[in-house]
This record gives C-alpha cells, sequence and structure tokens, in this order.
C-alpha cells in the first residue's frame, strides 16, 4: 500500500467515524449526560481530532491497521483519557474506564451510536440551519468548508455557525440522548435529513447537484428507517429519497443542463432503487396510515411507474397533492398540484386556480421561482407567449442555481410566437 492509498484510507475514516466516534465518547467516558470532559461536544470532538491527525501522520509510515476503526476509536479515547490526567479531574472515573474498556477492545457494539449524535444534532434548542450543519458534520462527516461550500456561503460563516451550535449544546448541557427519543424528535430528524438531500438535490450553489449529499441523505434515511422506534414516516421518507435517487442521474445532462422530467432518458433512471422505493411505498399503502412524506413517495413512485411522460397517470397524481394538502398545505405542494390538474383538466383551468390562489407576479421572493416558472409554462400552453416568455425571464432572475438560471432562459428564448 502507498502512502496515497494510506492517505486516502484516513480520509475515508474521516467521512465515515468521525461523528460515530465522537459520539462513543460522550457515552462511554463522559457518564450519562455528559462528554469527555467538560460536558460539551466540542472536549470528545477535541480528542478525535487529535486521533485523525495521528493516522495522518503514523498510517502513511506504518501502514492502514487491519481495522482503522478500531483504531481510530481506541487512539480518541487513549488522548480523552489523556487531557483528563492532565488536567486533574475525575482520575477515578479515568482509572475505572481504563481497567474495563481495554486498548485491545475493537469499538463499540453499539449500533445506536450514530443515531444518538444526529438525536442530538437536531436538538429542539437549535435553529434549523444549526441542525443541519451539525447533522452533516457529525452524522455525515463533512468539514465546515464541505458544508459551506453546499450552502453557497464561506468557510469563516459556517465555522461560526458550527461553532454558536456547540456553545448552545454546552450551554444548555444537552447530553448525548438515548435512541429511543426518536419517537419525540422524529419529525425534526426527517426534516433535517429531508432538507440535506433537498440541499444536494438542487443545490444552492453553482453547480446543479451535490452527489455527496444526496447520497448522505439517503444513508441517513436508511439509518433511521432501520431504527425499531421509527413509523412509516420514516420509511415513507427513504422510499422519496429513493425514488428520486433513481432520476437523479438523468437529471442532468452531459454539459451539466438540468433537464427536465417530461425530457429525461427513463432508460437511464435506476431501476434496482425504483424496485426498492416502490416496495417501500407498497408496504407503506398497505398499513394505511399516510403521512406527507409517504403520500409524496406514492406520487413519485407513479411517475416512475410511466414509461413516458404521455403514460404518466396524472389523475391519480393529482388525488395524491389534494390528499397531501390536508396534511401540509406549503406553496411548493401547492404549485404542484396545479401542474397535475393541467395535465387533467387542462391549462387553461390550472391557469385559472392559480391566479386565483394569488400566485406570485412581482415577488422577489426566490422560493417563487417554481411557481413563476409553472405561471409561464401554462402561459405558453394557453397561447399567451408574450406573458410566458417575460414570467420566465422574471423567474430566471430569482433563480439562485446556475443550471437552473440557464434552463429558464432557455425556456425563454422557446416559446413559441405564434402561441
Amino acid at each position: 500500500m502507498t502512502a496515497g492509498d494510506a492517505v486516502e484510507a484516513v480520509q475515508r475514516a474521516y467521512r465515515s467515524e468521525y461523528g460515530r466516534t465522537v459520539a462513543i465518547l460522550m457515552r462511554t467516558l463522559g457518564g450519562s449526560g455528559n462528554s469527555v470532559v467538560s460536558g460539551s461536544l466540542g472536549d470528545a470532538e477535541d480528542a478525535v481530532q487529535d486521533a485523525f491527525v495521528a493516522a495522518a501522520e503514523t498510517w502513511p509510515e506504518q501502514g492502514v491497521p487491519p481495522n482503522p476503526q478500531a483504531w481510530i476509536v481506541t487512539t480518541a479515547r487513549r488522548r480523552a483519557i489523556d487531557r483528563i490526567r492532565r488536567m486533574n479531574t475525575a482520575q477515578r472515573h479515568v482509572e475505572q474506564v481504563a481497567h474495563e474498556q481495554q486498548d485491545e477492545q475493537v469499538v463499540s457494539d453499539d449500533a445506536d451510536d450514530e443515531l444518538r449524535m444526529i438525536l442530538l444534532c437536531t436538538h429542539p434548542r437549535l435553529s434549523p440551519e444549526s441542525q443541519v450543519a451539525l447533522t452533516l458534520r457529525y452524522a455525515g462527516g463533512l468539514t465546515a468548508a464541505e458544508i459551506a461550500r453546499a450552502f453557497g456561503t464561506s468557510e469563516a460563516t459556517m465555522a461560526q455557525r458550527l461553532s454558536r451550535a456547540k456553545r448552545t449544546i454546552k450551554d444548555a448541557r444537552i447530553g448525548l440522548p438515548e435512541p429511543d427519543r426518536i419517537e419525540d424528535r422524529l419529525p425534526v430528524v426527517l426534516a433535517v435529513i429531508y432538507a440535506i438531500y433537498n440541499e444536494g438535490y438542487t443545490t444552492t450553489s453553482g453547480e446543479l447537484s451535490r452527489v455527496d449529499l444526496c447520497q448522505e441523505g439517503v444513508r441517513l434515511a436508511r439509518l433511521v428507517a432501520a431504527h425499531g422506534r421509527s413509523d412509516l414516516e420514516a420509511t415513507g421518507l427513504l422510499a422519496l429519497l429513493l425514488l428520486l435517487q433513481a432520476r437523479r442521474r438523468a437529471r442532468i445532462s452531459a454539459d451539466g443542463s438540468l433537464v427536465p422530467l417530461p425530457d429525461q432518458d427513463r432508460s437511464a433512471w435506476d431501476q434496482a432503487l425504483i424496485a426498492e422505493g416502490q416496495a417501500l411505498v407498497r408496504h407503506c399503502l398497505a398499513v394505511n396510515k399516510p403521512g406527507q412524506y409517504q403520500v409524496q413517495a406514492a406520487i413519485q413512485a407513479v411517475h416512475c411507474d410511466a414509461g413516458s411522460d404521455e403514460d404518466t397517470d396524472w389523475t391519480q397524481i393529482l388525488a395524491l397533492y389534494d390528499m397531501l394538502l390536508t396534511m401540509v398545505p406549503t406553496p411548493a405542494a401547492r404549485t404542484a398540484r396545479i401542474v397535475a390538474l393541467s395535465h387533467v383538466e387542462g391549462p387553461a383551468r390550472a391557469l385559472a386556480e392559480l391566479d386565483a390562489t394569488g400566485a406570485p407576479g412581482t415577488t422577489t421572493d426566490a422560493a417563487d421561482r417554481y411557481t413563476l416558472a409553472v405561471r409561464a409554462d401554462l402561459l405558453g400552453r394557453t397561447g399567451e407567449s408574450e406573458a410566458a416568455r417575460d414570467v420566465f425571464l422574471r423567474a430566471a432572475e430569482l433563480a439562485d442555481n446556475e443550471a437552473e438560471r440557464e434552463h429558464l432562459l432557455r425556456r425563454a428564448e422557446d416559446v413559441d410566437p405564434a402561441g
């Protein structure tokens, strides 16, 4: 194995083991509800960072250990104990831990450590933005720089956000939760995972998609759905993300352009992911306790069932959006229902209903660009070409993703002058 291979092994271990190792230290060395030294997440993190520095220094020279995960956990535990000894704190506890957890012990066999970390990162005392950032940092193993790039902000700004969030955890003396708290926190946990996936699916910075964020969202959804105390909404979210992920590759052309669903090469869809997602949807339907993620997954399953855009069962999709709106009456869901309505009852009927809902016309809120794009499409389909072009251009001005902006500009150029 070359030095370069060893460096790659360190990087892989960092991504996969960083957050879990922090959780292991907080749980095994800190006592009930505390971390290694003073009850803060940062104390455990310092010891883990020391371990990865040691790995970066020794693995290229001595080779990658047979069990990198165990090496990281053991080294981090030693560094944590050394820190406590140097501070002359909790000496009796340290000696007990050192006796009970010998260095030969590989790693904790507690499979819930990562789930504990997710629950800590989604504590209700934290802002939604902090919840997402912390989850990516500690459950996903992304660096502050990587998270900053994903959200189109500077590394310094993201580092400050993470620091403030960790300070909140420390000041509020928030301990590492037990896995059974998943029942109480599930709505927030699922919302954070969905936000992570969505940010990867249409990132707010430059490129159209961030594969790493999408994959991390799917991985976290699998982890939560597999927990015995999760409910069907966790299964529904996993199904939704799998069905979206199945089409992700076809959504982006070779030159990085956005390919809308009607124009996608359906042979490029990942049939294995579709089969898995649809099986989960069928399971949810059989239990018949619908929730918002289950309904959204069912909508995507209908799209994936269609061999072409013309074969799409828009009547069923419209009915599903009607159901979704009784659960989460969001602007995005209302606009998506308008699209389905246009395929069932025609663009004129859909445009009239969109106007009746007070659709955006002069707003500068970038969140409304999707509604503007739908309005422009409906105007074009009803023969109002000039108005359609103007609204497409307005939507393009609001887009904060370059690929999306270029797509909307092309739509404006392609409007048929004859209607």
